[in-house]
């Protein structure tokens, strides 16, 4: 049994395995050096480049949606009907009353509306004013009734218990015996 251990076949061709100083195809520091990772800060650098790819390309997609979203939505709505459903909404017209003669009509209604819109604010922020000043009025006149009700608790405390009176010491002397009585 004269077994002799050789080393395992690589299953790549001698011509393109690395040869090492004792000529049997394998230098362990070449190895290592060819698969040796990148640094801790070259895969960082790298990551952050990716997030940052990333990030960009979502802004851009948001703001190029934000330019150019409605035209897309009519293109999507015209080319098939089933997505018609996305087709851009369009606000409803409300009349408006007849503009006075000499006055262009879209300033005269810029201005009415603008008008309609500072009376409102000012009815709303009137409500809201005498609402507050209700409230702030009961407050008061509750915060007055319990001062009323703690001054008159403080005035009326129960008057203090007066000394009982002093009884008088009995005397020492013994009361007279019969026979002092009799003469």
């Amino acid at each position: 049994m004269d077994a002799k251990l050789t080393p395992p076949q690589s299953e790549f061709p001698r011509d393109l395995r690395a040869t090492g100083p004792t000529g049997d195809g394998v230098n362990q520091s070449s190895l290592e050096a060819t698969i040796m990772r990148p640094s801790l800060a070259r895969r960082a650098l790298r990551g952050l480049a990716r997030l940052l790819i990333v990030f960009s390309v979502g802004v851009g997609t948001t703001l190029a949606w934000q330019a150019y979203g409605d035209a897309a939505r009519a293109m999507i709505a015209n080319s098939s009907p089933q997505l018609g459903w996305l087709a851009p909404q369009t606000a409803p017209v409300v009349p408006i009353a007849p503009a006075p003669a000499g006055a262009a009509s879209s300033d005269v209604q810029q201005l009415a509306f603008g008008l309609a819109a500072v009376r409102q604010s000012v009815d709303q922020l009137t409500a809201h004013l005498e609402a507050g000043q209700r409230q702030m009025g009961g407050d008061i006149a509750k915060l007055q009734a319990d001062e009323q009700e703690i001054l008159h608790k403080l005035l009326a405390t129960p008057p203090r218990p007066t000394a009982a009176p002093a009884h008088k010491p009995a005397s020492v002397t013994p009361p007279p015996s019969p026979s002092a009585q009799a003469r």
